[in-house]
């Protein structure tokens, strides 16, 4: 799957999720421990446009964590997503890209953790808010696979990013082996 078009198609998922969730669901928690769903939505606008800033060459001061969306964080989101697809699709991969701190990553590797980040964190959402998750197989499948060459050990476990590595059979939907992978049970 050419990566623009891995990128288009998780954003716009996630942005139809993010328009989904209702007002009396904002309390209600996600798959990933520390987030309500309010929280999660502020987490998923705030860090897209950290990326969306970074991958266009600006620098973005604000601490993405702390960010809180306005009355609209679906429109807020699918600016961010355009502006970050446009960037990826102007400047390339070929190149070096700040995300936080002055320090600079491979361009790869910070796409690889742009599509992580959305599609998991849609899939969070999804299932707190009881709506379909969205993600085509091919999309799961592409993500696992980057994931799979960006993610080391050192950053699961305790007190870490990401949790250890949930067993699922490897017969399983690719979204289902990918946020088992990055340390989520596929069925709760």
């Amino acid at each position: 799957m050419e990566r623009v078009e891995l990128l288009t198609g998780v954003l716009a998922k996630t942005g139809d999720l993010i328009e989904g969730v209702e007002a009396g669901q904002l309390g209600l928690p996600t798959p990933c421990e520390e987030y309500d769903v309010e929280t999660l939505v502020n987490h998923l606008v705030g860090w897209l446009l950290l990326f969306e800033a970074r991958c266009n060459g600006r620098p973005y001061d604000a601490d993405p964590a702390s960010h809180r969306s306005g009355p609209d964080p679906a429109a807020e989101f699918r600016a961010a997503a355009a502006g970050l697809v446009a960037g990826w699709a102007k400047y390339g991969f070929e190149r070096e890209v700040a995300v936080t701190g002055g320090s600079k990553l491979p361009g790869e590797m910070v796409f690889n953790m742009t599509v992580m980040e959305f599609l998991t964190h849609g899939w969070d959402l999804a299932k707190a808010t009881g709506q379909p998750i969205p993600f085509t197989e091919e999309e799961a499948a592409e993500t696992l696979a980057r994931a799979e060459v960006t993610l080391p050990p050192q950053y699961r476990g305790e007190g870490m990013s990401f949790g250890h590595i949930v067993p699922v059979d490897e017969n399983a939907p690719a979204v289902d082996r990918l946020v088992a992978f990055l340390g989520r049970h596929p069925a709760r």
